[in-house]
């Protein structure tokens, strides 16, 4: 109700009281409101550089790039002692076009004089693309003896009148699945290339072959993730034409895995077989089901640098800015150290992060009391969860600074996982969840040969024809 002058000053002179409680019902009112004005700045406040919403997420007006790294100081391009990489000179050219000299610019003929060096320069291209068609002719022959007609067998690999050999097959999966080209238009690209017609039956039959062919690639690879010392994890929702799903990765310097579940927490990091198995150091950005594993955690710090870069520019408070200076300092410290630090050399860290933390909460304070007649829990600002975090997992905050082998941040799994909401930007959906499984698998084929120097068009051709690598863990 909004209330005149006139109407307040009667409401005083008839029935102070009910002055009053008009008056701390508004108070009440503004408080409220003041309180939801601030969760919605701050809510059109966050972007891709201080909280974890992707970089799509921030539409046409960007912010200006503004990296966490620090300058290394050295100029732009390649560094001294990098070796370059440029076009050049084959030692034995495919084709060689003479050119002959027959006068020389005073008009003498040199037609007849003899060739005393050469001037060489070579042109670089592609051949016209083209498949090679093997024909196999098996003999007939009658027997002599018993009249019967015998014929020669062929391959086991050749099994129709008429195919596609496996290196072409293994285009057809390599084009799709690592470079994202859709299957009506991959039909397109054959036929304008080679001028053959490729169906897109024909397409999804060479990644349904891949799939199968690579079920012993993905145990061997669960059994090396499950061995590994330290694992990163991550998951982003991937969606097909019914519903949401979920894509799970597991990754290590050397190996990628990605599987599709219909659930995001434990019952599907259960089913893939390699969090229950694991006890190394998990790293991850603090998705809760990740915590009910015994293993060793590591905490994500790019996503808590985010996080307190948008309490000291958005709230401004010091304290989160001096713990983000604090946290890269730790890092740049550790980055030099070739063996494992000692106690001494952690202390000053670890003490200065106990100081920066009880300045967070002297600014933050929690009440002493919950409201009356609230039930539940008592609700925190962003900048008490994120002080309760700091304070409750610290040794997970922390475990790059015990162990120098663990790493600051979990960017390895959320590269891994880059290319998979490109293709999802590409296609829009998975047509099927049998369609995301097999994608998921072939991926994970594909960024494993990467990370171990093969080529991948080598790689699934290999498979194709039923024995892909199996892959070796680096520890």
């Amino acid at each position: 109700m909004i209330f005149t002058r006139e109407q307040l000053l009667a409401i005083a002179q008839v029935n102070p009281e009910a002055l009053v409680d008009i008056i701390l019902a508004l108070q009440e009112q503004v408080r409220i409101l003041t309180k939801r004005v601030i969760q919605l700045e701050e809510q059109i406040s966050k972007n891709s550089q201080n909280s974890s919403k992707p970089p799509s997420s921030d539409g046409i007006n960007k912010p200006n790039p503004k990296s966490l790294r620090k300058r290394s100081g050295k100029k732009h391009g390649g560094q001294k002692g990098h070796k370059g990489h440029s076009l050049q000179k084959a030692e034995k050219p495919d084709i060689i076009i003479p050119l002959k000299v027959t006068t020389c610019s005073c008009c003498t003929d040199l037609s007849h004089e003899p060739v005393v060096n050469y001037d060489c320069r070579q042109v670089f291209e592609i051949p016209e693309p083209k498949l090679d068609v093997t024909e196999y002719r098996s003999e007939m022959k009658i027997c002599p003896q018993c009249g019967q007609t015998t014929k020669a067998p062929f391959p086991e690999s050749v099994n129709a009148p008429v195919q596609y050999g496996p290196r072409f097959r293994g285009l057809l999966v390599y084009l799709q699945n690592q470079h994202f080209i859709p299957a009506d238009r991959l039909s397109q690209l054959i036929s304008d290339l080679y001028g053959s017609s490729v169906s897109v039956a024909t397409i999804l039959d060479a990644s349904a072959r891949s799939y199968n062919n690579l079920a012993p690639f993905e145990e061997n690879l669960i059994d090396g993730l499950a061995d590994s010392k330290v694992l990163h994890a991550d998951e982003s929702g991937v969606r097909t034409v019914k519903k949401l799903y979920w894509l799970h990765s597991a990754s290590t310097e050397s190996l990628t895995f990605y599987g599709v579940h219909e659930k995001r927490g434990k019952e599907a990091m259960d089913h893939f077989q390699i969090l229950p198995n694991f006890k190394g150091h998990l790293i991850h950005d603090f998705w809760k089901p990740y915590l009910n594993y015994d293993c060793n955690h590591g905490l994500c710090n790019a996503h808590l640098l985010r996080e307190l870069t948008f309490i000291f520019e958005q709230q401004g408070q010091i304290w989160a800015k001096r713990l983000f200076d604090l946290l890269n300092k730790m890092n740049d410290f550790v980055r030099t150290q070739s063996a494992q630090l000692t106690p001494k050399e952690k202390d000053p860290y670890i003490k200065q992060y106990h100081e920066l933390l009880s300045d967070g909460w002297e600014t933050n304070p929690l009440p002493q009391k919950p409201p009356p007649k609230k039930r539940g829990r008592q609700a925190k600002s962003k900048a008490q969860n994120l002080l309760t975090r700091l304070s409750d997992f610290e040794g997970s905050v922390l475990a790059f600074l015990h162990d120098i082998n663990v790493p600051f941040t979990n960017n390895l799994a959320e590269q891994d996982i880059r290319m998979i909401k490109v293709r999802l930007k590409i296609s829009g959906c998975f047509r099927s969840v049998h369609g995301a499984e097999h994608f998921a698998r072939i991926r994970s084929y594909f960024s494993t040969a990467r990370k171990q120097g093969k080529n991948i068009l080598d790689s699934i051709t290999a498979a194709i024809k039923g024995k892909p690598f199996l892959p070796v863990a680096q520890f």
